[in-house]
């Protein structure tokens, strides 16, 4: 009986590892439809439209922005998230949005089966929120035993969109680790704002609209917390009263996050803004986000500066960035230190596939300022900018739904370069597989006896599922 109940759990766990990971292996190539709409969209723009933005670079502004375009919603609110946790900054997102319902708002959220998973299902939080009539949450890919074919396609995207005339687009999470100033772990990250009270038809809000329409309306998506009984669960109840007070709190404490904000003041002019989007299937994709941005930067003239937390690549990625770095006079690219990247995977990965990088022609610089980086940008010559969720990695390449804002304007590209200099002027230069030139003042971190550990097990396994992680 024994050695039978070890064969149907081995029998499960394979079942298991290969249905998710067999669908993965094989990576879509670039289609000639692909190359002709590239080719054909527009990127830049000789007049200045009537879209203005400005860059978030701080994460106690994120969600002091967040918390106010919420707050003076008056008709819609759309919010798409990766992650989201019923911690101090995610639980003030959730009652600024019960607020907004309670008060007429119709409030539409999508976030990732994983979160629903790991972070919703039998929270009361989330109930208190999902359960009110203006209220509709989707969950994209729910998790299921039953298709491990699908468990790996992950909703990467996060945006929040009010009222059809301003949104917030980014690599931010929402919770504390992305928003907020309250202590403990946290990453770096950037968001960028748009604003624009007349809706044109190429504008990028309805870009953005229509992206989010279609994966809103994809038929596997599934319905979250609708059930009735629950807002009769005490514990619901409860949380719900939390919410509501934690919303009254913010309003005391904080009486500058409910004002009115004079967005064309705040913001800066922009010629065009163009999405930049990844197929929406939970399935491999073809990979048209890294295609899209590769082939924008080898049209730079002079410089191309990107960050990324981690960099996995695979052969032809890496021959589109020796491309881009053949193209164009200066390549450089930000990246986490192995001792301080966050994502122990992208750790092991670089420090054994950093000769291929340097190989690719790119000026590597290391961030080890003691924070993990997690922002995902790029400037393109002193007119194009670049933020939101893209990783360089294979998982954003062929998996994951991601999304990247490009914005011709050269106050906004100007901003950025400030605000992505100020890691870059911390950052240990790299000359070769073991050399750099450090800042002066700055000491690398050394790497811990547990990190090391990691390292040596992750190696193992590392090589077989990097296309994963």
């Amino acid at each position: 009986m024994k050695k039978k109940i070890i064969i149907i759990v081995v029998c499960l766990v394979v079942y298991l590892l290969m249905g998710a990971m067999l669908p993965f292996i094989y990576h879509p190539k670039i289609s000639k439809e692909t190359e002709e709409d590239v080719q054909n969209t527009q990127f830049i723009n000789e007049e200045v439209t009537d879209e203005r933005a400005y860059v978030i670079v701080d994460n106690g502004e994120a969600l002091e922005e967040r918390i106010r375009m919420i707050s003076q919603a008056k008709n819609n609110i759309v919010m798409s998230t990766f992650e989201m946790r019923s911690d101090e900054s995610g639980k003030k997102v959730l009652a600024a949005l019960y607020s907004a319902a309670v008060r007429g708002v119709h409030v539409q959220c999508i976030l990732d089966g994983s979160t629903e998973l790991l972070n919703m299902k039998g929270n009361e939080y989330f109930y208190a929120l999902s359960t009110l009539e203006n209220v509709e949450i989707r969950i994209y890919n729910p998790i299921s035993l039953l298709r491990p074919w699908s468990i790996m396609g992950r909703l990467h995207d996060k945006y929040l969109i009010v009222d059809e005339e301003l949104y917030i687009l980014g690599g931010r999470n929402t919770y504390d680790y992305f928003l907020g100033d309250q202590p403990g772990y946290k990453n770096y990250d950037w968001d960028v704002l748009v604003y624009n009270q007349e809706k044109r038809e190429r504008d990028s809000m309805n870009q953005l609209l229509s992206y989010f329409n279609n994966i809103w309306n994809l038929p596997e998506n599934k319905v979250f917390g609708k059930d009735g009984k629950l807002r009769k669960k005490k514990s619901v109840k409860l949380a719900t009263e939390e919410i509501k007070e934690l919303y009254y709190d913010m309003q005391q404490q904080n009486p500058d996050w409910f004002e009115p904000m004079d967005y064309v003041e705040k913001t800066k002019p922009v010629n065009h803004i163009q999405l930049i989007s990844n197929p929406i299937t939970y399935y491999s994709k073809e990979p048209i986000a890294y295609y899209t941005i590769t082939e924008l930067m080898k049209s730079a003239k002079e410089e191309v500066v990107f960050h990324t937390p981690y960099i996995i690549c695979n052969d032809w990625m890496l021959g589109r960035l020796t491309e881009v770095s053949d193209t164009v006079p200066k390549v450089t690219m930000l990246t986490n230190s192995v001792a301080n990247n966050g994502n122990p995977f992208g750790a092991v990965d670089y420090l054994k596939n950093k000769p291929e990088l340097l190989d690719t022609g790119i000026q590597i610089l290391e961030y080890d300022g003691g924070i993990s980086y997690h922002g995902k940008c790029f400037v393109i010559d002193h007119n194009l900018s670049a933020i939101g969720s893209f990783n360089w990695d294979m998982r954003s390449a062929y998996i994951d739904t991601e999304l990247m804002l490009v914005i011709d304007s050269e106050e906004i590209n100007k901003d950025l370069r400030q605000a992505m200099a100020s890691y870059e002027e911390e950052a240990l230069v790299v000359i070769d597989e073991e050399n750099y030139i450090l800042p002066e003042g700055v000491v690398p971190q050394e790497i811990t006896k547990k990190r090391e550990r990691r390292i040596r097990v992750l190696k193992i396994f590392g090589k077989p599922f990097r296309f994963l992680m």
